[in-house]
């Protein structure tokens, strides 16, 4: 109980404001040492992905198996079997699909014990992060390559060589090309904290994500902090998708909470029927833009045969990258593809506004990117704080948390706590 005339601030978890912001920033902590300290390679990036997931794993162990917790753990348990068997028939160690889904694990347990406080700073500073070193991008490029120096660290932790064409030190993806939409505000694709386009473009999507589900529980200042990046990467990242997808995510706000969240499950196949009707009518569409992407998508779809959905070509798979749903089933085989439309469909929370808001909106999300992009949606850069986001909103908003499965008396308390 708290006395009269005081309030109870909730206390700053260290280790998760740790884990939250680290995911979205240590690209470019690495990249600042690889050019100014020492020389990286991959392996650095690897075990500093480890390293996060590891301190979630060992923060997870310490607080105990939930019955909340039996949904993503039965779908780790299922990704791992998956795993094996494409490793087996395949005879590679191919576990970059493991990889992605032991985030997701990770981050929503972890979110169900977030408290509210720690959230929002893990948001906060990311946000602040990005929006600064964005700004830097902006006024100076010459400033931010001498910050980050993207084309060297690329190339020395990631094998990709730098652009022949220009000697601007940016990573190669970042520089667009003249046909392609763009405001006109940069004369390349912004990419922030991330050193890439991509994952900043996916970064704005968690945003607005972020400001639907929950806008009503932050500050004026803090929703025009987020608003505001939005607002300067749409300007700046070149980004089609995450432009239509804000614009649907702004009348959704309002829309949102009056679906049904059986709408989820139907927004993949939803998605994809549009995507063969869009084929339909531009067969022929090979062009780096929305419709290309999305005709491409159903080509390859289309060119997939029955020992492709079960994981027995595996190397073909990899040039699928740009091929969301492609690239899952050559990985993952077809029912990899089928528990993450499940899980991304039924595992967040649909009852409060807020929760009806976040669902909708993830699944619009998850579902388009697959259509018209890779696997992006699966990095630690975005994907952490997004199901950091969910495991936190499908517990405190409604419901009440479960009895631990654990039987030591110590979680138990904890978990009373």
């Amino acid at each position: 109980m708290k006395a009269a005339g005081t309030e109870t601030v909730e206390p700053i978890q260290w280790g998760i404001l740790a884990a939250g912001v680290l995911s979205v920033t240590y690209n470019a902590i690495l990249a600042f040492i690889n050019h100014n300290i020492m020389p990286l390679s991959p392996a650095y990036v690897v075990m500093s992905e480890m390293l996060i997931l590891g301190y979630s794993f060992a923060f997870i162990l310490r607080k105990g198996i939930f019955e909340e917790d039996l949904v993503p753990l039965g779908y780790l348990l299922a990704t791992i079997v998956l795993t094996v068997y494409v490793m087996a028939i395949s005879k590679s160690a191919y576990i970059d699909h493991l990889r992605n889904i032991l985030i997701v694990f990770a981050f929503v347990v972890m979110g169900r014990w977030t408290n509210e406080r720690t959230l929002k700073l893990v948001f906060k500073i990311c946000c602040l992060a990005v929006l600064s070193v964005l700004i830097c991008e902006i006024v100076s490029v010459t400033a931010y390559v001498a910050l980050f120096h993207p084309a060297e660290y690329f190339e020395n932790t990631r094998g990709v060589p730098r652009a022949t064409y220009s000697d601007l030190g940016l990573f190669r993806g970042a520089l667009g090309f003249p046909d392609r939409f763009s405001f006109g505000i940069i004369d390349h694709r912004s990419s922030s904290i991330f050193l890439e386009q991509v994952s900043l473009a996916n970064f704005c999507g968690v945003m607005v994500i972020y400001l639907v589900s929950f806008s009503n529980r932050l500050t004026f200042f803090d929703r025009m902090i987020f608003v505001a990046t939005v607002v300067l990467i749409l300007l700046t990242n070149d980004t089609r998708t995450m432009l239509i997808f804000s614009v649907v995510c702004l009348g959704g706000y309002v829309i949102y909470p009056w679906l049904p969240k059986i709408l989820d499950f139907f927004m993949m196949p939803g998605i994809i029927v549009v995507g063969f009707i869009i084929h339909a009518f531009k067969p022929n569409a090979h062009d780096d833009d929305f419709v290309g992407r999305i005709s491409g998508t159903v080509r390859n779809i289309i060119a997939m045969d029955l020992p492709a959905t079960l994981g027995l070509e595996l190397e073909k798979g990899l040039g699928y990258v740009d091929s969301g749903y492609v690239f899952i089933t050559y990985s993952a085989t077809i029912f990899g593809l089928i528990l993450f439309w499940l899980f991304v469909s039924f595992f967040p929370a649909g009852k409060t506004p807020n929760q009806k808001r976040l669902s909708h909106s993830l699944s619009l999300f998850m579902f388009l990117n697959l259509m018209i992009g890779s696997t992006a949606i699966f990095s630690m850069k975005t994907a952490g704080v997004a199901w950091l986001l969910v495991g936190f909103l499908k517990v405190n908003e409604g419901t009440r948390r479960a009895a631990p499965l654990a039987a030591d008396p110590a979680v138990v308390a904890a978990a009373v706590r």
